[in-house]
């Protein structure tokens, strides 16, 4: 039941930076994460840790709070979620780098930590 990606994208707003010539890091933890396992219907529970310096904008934390809510009922994995959130979060914040990680509830005596970065680190 994946939906559309812009759909969820156009949730995210923006604020001037209010120190654009100074690289500072943000780091937001959000400790409530939920989504569902495509595979058994169950639901995914999580921590996404965004880390990121701005370039001209910072995320605003209730629109990021309403975009990450309306993963709840998506059946996605978990790699394939970290990467969207990337994707989302780059294409509408720009930072000049960011890092995100998914930290997921054990499930059958695994858990999972998620890490993706941009810009990307090019494969050897």
């Amino acid at each position: 039941m994946n939906s559309n990606p812009s759909e969820f994208r156009d949730i995210l707003e923006v604020f001037d930076n209010p120190a654009p010539q100074r690289n500072f890091t943000i780091e937001h933890h959000c400790p409530e994460f939920t989504s569902v396992c495509p595979k058994t219907g169950q639901p995914d529970y999580g921590t996404i840790v965004f880390t990121y310096v701005a370039d001209k904008v910072c995320v605003e934390l209730k629109s990021l709070k309403m975009y990450l809510q309306r993963f709840r009922n998506e059946g996605i994995f978990y790699e394939a979620i970290t990467n969207r959130i990337l994707d989302d979060f780059v294409a509408v914040v720009q930072p000049r780098r960011v890092r995100v990680e998914s930290r997921w509830t054990p499930r059958g005596g695994l858990n999972s930590n998620i890490i993706v970065e941009y810009p990307d680190t090019p494969l050897k």
